[in-house]
């Protein structure tokens, strides 16, 4: 996905009476998932729906969201099948790779499907530990996958555990930061009655970093995405700043000063440019391919 994902939300592939309202629901991408939403028994009627979705989703046009298809994890007994029914759809669709343990399983998904985008989950103790090597192995995005993390770290479910949560995803979007990558998705809050609990955490994730958040369910979105929107303040004063270095580039001015006197580093133009750069997007509007 090319463009600025605010909101990803999930879409079981077995159940495509849901796929029309997950394209529609105005997320930014629709994660269709193989992997823990479908049962051993249903993999292979929720790859026989695969065609349908991509059917849907280009019919939309500018209109469609951007795409990632959540495969079995590599060494899983449905993995070479999902691999499979993946190569026969837009190349514009990504993959999401649960349960990814290192650099080589990335290499092993961008040597079966070439030239598209690969979103690893990081889902255990090791491979939050080589988030830095899984960040740069060419991957466009990283993000926790947070139930297995949690059972393996002894995190309790719910908000009581957010805050066993905080180092391994401060150490992820580090990561993802030193790699040059772009900053991670939150994972799903799997709670979908209680919004304010999905407010206050999701608060604390844009405070760590975060640039948004993955969805089980369309009432999520909408929170979400006013948390990690940049209000009409955050936009004007990063405006500001950007609109400030560019006139004092032009009339050749050294010193680069807000009116209430603020100097301004480079540190500051490449927040301001990120500010600017995380608006948003209205719903819709064809992916590319590519980073």
């Amino acid at each position: 996905m090319s463009r600025t994902t605010i909101v990803a939300l999930y879409a079981p592939a077995d159940r495509p009476e849901r796929f029309e309202k997950a394209l529609d629901a105005g997320a930014d991408a629709v994660i269709v998932d193989l992997e823990d939403a479908v049962t051993a028994s249903r993999k292979t009627e929720a790859r026989a729906a695969l065609p349908t979705f991509a059917a849907q989703w280009h019919a939309r046009g500018e209109r469609a969201p951007a795409v990632q298809v959540r495969v079995n994890g590599v060494g899983s007994f449905a993995h070479d099948a999902d691999l499979t029914a993946l190569a026969e759809l837009p190349a514009a669709f990504g993959v999401r790779l649960p349960k990814t343990q290192s650099a080589e399983d990335v290499a092993t998904i961008r040597a079966a499907l070439p030239g598209r985008e690969v979103h690893a989950l990081l889902e255990s103790a090791i491979s939050i530990e080589r988030a830095f090597e899984i960040a740069r192995s060419g991957v466009s995005s990283i993000a926790t996958g947070e139930a297995d993390l949690r059972a393996e770290l002894g995190v309790p479910a719910g908000p009581e555990g957010e805050v066993g949560l905080a180092w391994s995803r401060s150490r992820i979007v580090n990561a993802a930061a030193a790699a040059g990558i772009r900053a991670p998705l939150m994972a799903v809050f799997a709670d979908v009655t209680d919004l304010e609990g999905l407010e206050a955490s999701c608060r604390a994730g844009r405070a760590l970093g975060f640039a948004g958040r993955t969805a089980v369910h369309p009432r999520q979105l909408e929170v979400i995405r006013r948390i990690f929107t940049p209000s009409a303040a955050e936009i004007t004063r990063a405006q500001g700043i950007v609109d400030r270095v560019k006139s004092a580039a032009a009339d050749g001015t050294g010193a680069f000063v807000l009116d209430d006197g603020t100097f301004i580093d480079i540190a500051m133009v490449r927040a301001a440019e990120r500010v600017l750069g995380a608006r948003g997007n209205p719903p819709g509007g064809m992916p590319q391919a590519g980073p």
